[in-house]
């Protein structure tokens, strides 16, 4: 039994049929002959001196020795994946794929990005909206742009205006409830997908930031931060919205912010991207482009009284 590994086409077909528990299916996978993948699997058992799978009535499965090799060989092949990938990327200098909150995507980042595409035509930009956490060295992601805490150990995180939250409606709501006590009487919407900031950026919040104690008891409760926004703008209700999500809708008079005052969280966006990879070319330009977006409605925060939620202690 050799101490060198065999070769790499073997392994391969090793991983694919202890992954489908299959040959026919690993060879369809692998586009080979079941019979050239049995040679393989049967030439990597002669390089390691014993069977990897037990050969039943019309199924497999592996032996101790094949269960000990194939999560390795599986890891192997995903780093191997991922390595080319990032290799790939490296050289490329013409695309670029960000991935970010589908509310962010839908409310700030779609309605600016025709913006982005004229002044870098040499850009191919792709999009992923999802909040699934990614690994930008695994997956086929250049940039990630994220809300929260941080956390973002081993990647280059810059982090973006603090993000405050204040009541928008549209105007003929806000006629008839003018002031911060008759909103005990208004239809309020809320934003579920900001319950994880601690202390909590929330209605509670907001009403002790205008001196009143006041816990709203029922409402319309949204998943998804562009929902619960786009149902303030048809009118539904009144929510507490997060600057980033309201602020083109506050700039084209869909909604209004009557009460000037607002809480800031701790909770930021972050531009995310691998160490170093914020050097390449069209990193580099989108998040110069995406900061310099950001400071073209920075003014907005000079209108509101702005509060940090820690300085509001819940009675």
């Amino acid at each position: 039994m050799s101490d060198y590994l065999p070769p790499l086409t073997a392994l391969r077909a090793f991983d694919a049929a202890a992954r489908h528990m299959s040959f026919a299916k690993a060879a369809d996978e692998l586009h080979v002959t079941p019979a050239a993948l049995s040679f393989q699997i049967k030439s990597l058992e002669q390089h390691l001196g014993r069977p990897l799978f037990h050969r039943l009535n019309r199924a497999v499965d592996l032996t101790e020795a094949g269960r000990i090799l194939a999560p390795g060989a599986a890891e192997g092949f995903a780093a191997l994946q991922a390595a080319w990938q990032a290799a790939r990327r490296q050289g490329n200098d013409t695309s670029l794929t960000v991935t970010a909150g589908p509310a962010l995507t839908a409310k700030w980042l779609a309605p600016r990005l025709y913006d982005f595409a004229r002044a870098h035509p040499e850009i191919d930009l792709k999009f992923s909206a999802t909040l699934r956490n990614m690994d930008l060295e695994r997956d086929d992601v250049d940039v990630a742009i994220r809300f929260g805490y941080g956390g973002d150990e081993g990647l280059y995180s810059l982090p973006v205006r603090k993000e405050w939250l204040t009541p928008v409606m549209t105007p003929e709501l806000a006629e008839q409830f003018p002031t911060p006590d008759s909103l005990r009487e208004a239809p309020l919407i809320f934003d579920d997908s900001i319950a994880f900031l601690q202390p909590p950026s929330d209605w509670p919040a907001w009403f002790r930031a205008v001196g009143m104690d006041f816990t709203p008891s029922h409402g319309a409760h949204f998943s998804n931060a562009d929902h619960a926004i786009d149902a303030a703008v048809a009118g539904v209700g009144a929510v507490l919205g997060r600057r980033a999500m309201i602020i083109k809708d506050l700039a084209e008079g869909r909604l209004v912010a009557p009460f000037k005052v607002a809480i800031e969280t701790r909770g930021r966006f972050r531009f995310l991207c691998l160490p170093g990879a914020e050097k390449r070319p069209q990193i580099a330009a989108f998040r110069d482009w995406f900061m310099a977006e950001i400071e073209k409605t920075a003014h907005l925060s000079d209108e509101f009284e702005i509060i940090p939620v820690e300085d509001l202690s819940a009675p």
